[in-house]
Order: C-alpha cells, then sequence, then structure tokens
C-alpha cells in the first residue's frame, strides 16, 4: 500500500510537467500468495503475471490491511487502516466489515480517496469490477472522485429473486446497466461468464482513449471471478488443472498480459506504474478455492494466510 502512495506522491509532485505516470492497480479478489507461479505454485498457470514479476519487482511480504474485501479496499483507497478510515470490525466474524446488499452505509465522506487527489493534478480516473465500499449512490465510484464507472457496488452474489433482494445491479457510470444473473449471465452450475472478457475490453478502451487525449490515467481494474462463486470465460472454461477456481485465475493471468501488451503497442510502457495483489487471502474455508502457499489459514483470519498477498510491481525503466 504504502509503494502505490508514493508514485501517487510522485504524481503530485511532478504535476507542472508533462511526464505524469499513468497509474494501473490490478486488484484481484481472494486470489492466494500462492497462487501465483513465481511464488511457487506447483500448475505453473500464471506465465504472464510471472514475467511481470521477472520485469518488474516481486513483494513476497507485501501485507493487505485487513483479511477481508470492504476494509482492505477501503485502505488501499484512502492510504490508511481500518481502524482510522471505518472499514473495520467489532466482532469475532467481521461480518460488519464489510458492505453487503443488505447494508445501508459506505466508505465515510470524510475521508479523500486517491482518485479525489489524482483528480486535482488532471488525472482521469476509472474504476472496472467490484467497488465494495457503499452500494447507494452517494457512496458509489462517482461520487468519490472517479470519472468512469463500469461494474458492481457489490460483489457477484446470488441469483436472488424475491423483491426483497433484487440481484446485484452493474453500472456503466451514473446508470444501471443492468444485473448479475438477469443480464450479465453467471452460469453456477458450469461457472461459465463472459464478464471477465468485458472488463477487459472496458479497461483496453479506458487506456486507449486517455492516450489519445494525453491525459494522464488512473485504472482501478478490480475483477471479481476468484471470488466464490468462481467464474471464467468459454475461452478458459476446464483449461486449468486446477478446476473451475484455476481457470478464473488463467483467465485473470491472460487479462493482465494483455493489458500489459496494450501499454507496449501504445508505447506508453514507460510512463505507467502497474502494480498486480489481491485483497486478502484466499479462501481457504471454500476448500476448492485459492492457495496461500506455506501460510497459515487464510481469508477471514489475520494469519499470514489471510494478510500476506501476492504483489508485483512494473514500471520498465523505473522499476
Amino acid at each position: 500500500m504504502c509503494w502505490i502512495w508514493s508514485v501517487v506522491t510522485c504524481a503530485l509532485f511532478v504535476q507542472a510537467q508533462s511526464t505524469q505516470p499513468n497509474i494501473i492497480l490490478m486488484l484481484m479478489d481472494d486470489m492466494g500468495w500462492g497462487d501465483i507461479g513465481v511464488n511457487g505454485n506447483w500448475a505453473k498457470e500464471t506465465p504472464n503475471i510471472d514475467k511481470m514479476a521477472a520485469e518488474g519487482l516481486l513483494f513476497t511480504d507485501f501485507y493487505s490491511a485487513a483479511p477481508i474485501c470492504s476494509p482492505a479496499r477501503a485502505s488501499l483507497m484512502t492510504g490508511r487502516l481500518p481502524i482510522r478510515n471505518g472499514f473495520y470490525s467489532s466482532n469475532s466474524h467481521i461480518k460488519n466489515a464489510y458492505t453487503p446488499q443488505n447494508n445501508i452505509g459506505g466508505i465515510n465522506e470524510t475521508e479523500i480517496l486517491l482518485p479525489e487527489l489524482l483528480k486535482e493534478v488532471g488525472y482521469k480516473s476509472k474504476i472496472i469490477g467490484k467497488w465494495h465500499l457503499g452500494h447507494q449512490v452517494q457512496y458509489l465510484p462517482l461520487s468519490r472522485g472517479f470519472d468512469e464507472f463500469f461494474g458492481s457496488g457489490n460483489c457477484h452474489f446470488g441469483p436472488y429473486n424475491d423483491v426483497n433482494k433484487p440481484n446485484i445491479p452493474v453500472y456503466k457510470n451514473d446508470k444501471m446497466v443492468g444485473r448479475y444473473y438477469t443480464n450479465f449471465t453467471i452460469n453456477k452450475g458450469t461457472g461459465q461468464s463472459e464478464i471477465s472478457q468485458i472488463f477487459l475490453r472496458e479497461g483496453l478502451e479506458f487506456i486507449e482513449a486517455q492516450h489519445s487525449a494525453d491525459t494522464p490515467f488512473f485504472l482501478y481494474w478490480t475483477p471479481d471471478a476468484t471470488h466464490d462463486p468462481y467464474y471464467a470465460s468459454s475461452q478458459f472454461y476446464k483449461k486449468s488443472i486446477r478446476g473451475r477456481y484455476g481457470d478464473a485465475v488463467m483467465e485473470m493471468d491472460y487479462a493482465v498480459g494483455v493489458i500489459l501488451q496494450k501499454l507496449k503497442d501504445l508505447e506508453i510502457q514507460n510512463n505507467t506504474f502497474v502494480f498486480f495483489t489481491s485483497d486478502n487471502g484466499a479462501a481457504t474455508y471454500r476448500k476448492t478455492g485459492g492457495n496461500n502457499g506455506p501460510f497459515l489459514c487464510g481469508k477471514l483470519t489475520t494469519y499470514e494466510g489471510g494478510m500476506r498477498e501476492p504483489a508485483v510491481a512494473w514500471w520498465p525503466g523505473t522499476i
């Protein structure tokens, strides 16, 4: 987290120059420390992330601020620990530390978020994927500094059918364009969905648009395919020897490779800082989920498996 905010500080200091670095934060969902090949995963199914580490910097002891989604994401956006930014737990199961669909709260309006700081120095910011810091209008990304939004205020839980708990909305900027399961299909039986490919296209289009406009950008790319229920597109369906979760990891790795290649094709890789990590450790209690390597326990615990995350920094010519 300190690395990311250090880069933002750098961007603030060079605001008068024409070389403000673009920033891409790739935040995975419930991906464990041991899920990437460079950290010793036996399947070796993450060649693009491994290459990113070889070209950049691998963090072997990078820690999240919390072992569950919302507090970790709030800390990433504010640079402040959960106890200070308001997303923290007061019970043993930390269920009041995240924002489920029936929670009316969200990130406090007094908190200053990363895109708000970057906006002051001319950056354009977009979040793609899972927000999870409040799903009411006043908490959604466009109210908190982001210029564009494609994704959801929550995770892809469901499907729900009754009027008291409808399926999770999906937004394009300030307009709801559908709902998970209803319009953005996820087959829980097979684990197939094309949502990750949609998220990837949205990211590529944003990068191209800001490059054409000669505007420094912040892309917060945060898909949730590796969060239960796991899903992958037809291109990766049943491709992994690790099962459904492995399919999702392979697709995330593919997307990382495509995004980095896009930066190279546009010849902006030397002016773009990219950071890859996960919000918290793998949910080992799911039995079919991720791998936390040699570390004890996982998501929902403050043991190493819940807090130590895969992390790679990439900035050719600088890192």
